[in-house]
């Protein structure tokens, strides 16, 4: 097992910028995941982790597999400046972010696609949401939070490991989603229907967009629908992630 002790070894640097910077995440492909669980998540594909990094004091527990992964031992001073949590638990894995290769692309027929909505929590919550409903797999407009993002890793509780995560052009991806035979689902207002009026086909792809201001007129236009959630109450709206939640849970079961 490798011991750092020093905060100015490169290795501690680069873990400290995968944290705080998306630049470093973006140039590497890599990515730090914090906690007992979301490491068990990531052995369960152990090519995609680098190292395995544990806090002095803390003990791996039993069961896990670690023969063919590197380890290093950190000090308390250095899982501080590494740690994005308030309480971290000590372990850490230091990840290649998941790649997709293009060829899989087109087996992809259940997707939820995500325009430029900011919160990372949300971003997070969504991917998870996707996992759990069985889509195939989630694309990221531009101006979405960044997936590898620690507050997205860690709302996604491990999801970035089971489903296929792609950053693209939204237009692309809905003509591709069209030209396949995938029906296509907007969200928003405008010429909407109420979400259960609609019943898709078992190939579809959900659009869900920003926070403010919703889902980008033009990706509306290439809709073969736009559906709504009716709101009972007094809210004026709900947050997308919880949206996006009912409208998977709604149409995946088909």
């Amino acid at each position: 097992m490798k011991r750092i002790e020093s905060s100015q070894n490169a290795l501690v640097k680069h873990w400290k910028k995968l944290v705080t910077t998306r630049k470093e995440r973006d140039q590497s492909k890599e990515f730090l995941v914090e906690g007992f669980h979301l490491v068990e998540e990531a052995m369960k594909n152990d090519e995609t982790i680098l190292s395995l990094i544990i806090r002095d004091g803390v003990e791996i527990p039993e069961g896990w597999s670690i023969e063919s992964i590197k380890l290093v031992e950190i000090t308390e001073a250095i899982a501080k400046e590494i740690s994005e949590t308030g309480q971290s638990q000590g372990i850490y894995a230091h990840c290649r972010q998941p790649q997709q290769a293009e060829e899989d692309y087109a087996s992809w027929k259940k997707l939820l696609m995500i325009d430029a909505v900011q919160d990372p929590g949300n971003v997070g919550t969504m991917i998870r949401t996707a996992d759990a409903a069985g889509m195939d797999a989630v694309i990221l407009g531009v101006g979405t939070a960044d997936p590898f993002n620690p507050k997205t890793v860690r709302s996604a509780q491990g999801s970035h490991f089971n489903i296929p995560i792609v950053k693209g052009n939204l237009v692309e991806w809905t003509a591709k989603a069209k030209e396949a035979g995938v029906q296509v689902l907007g969200t928003g207002l405008k010429n909407a229907v109420n979400h259960s009026d609609i019943w898709p086909q078992a190939e579809f792809a959900l659009i869900v967009g920003n926070e403010g201001s919703g889902v980008d007129p033009d990706l509306l236009a290439m809709a073969d629908n736009t559906v709504k959630i009716p709101m009972y109450g007094k809210a004026e709206s709900l947050n997308v992630a919880v949206a996006t939640g009912i409208l998977l849970y709604t149409y995946s079961k088909l």
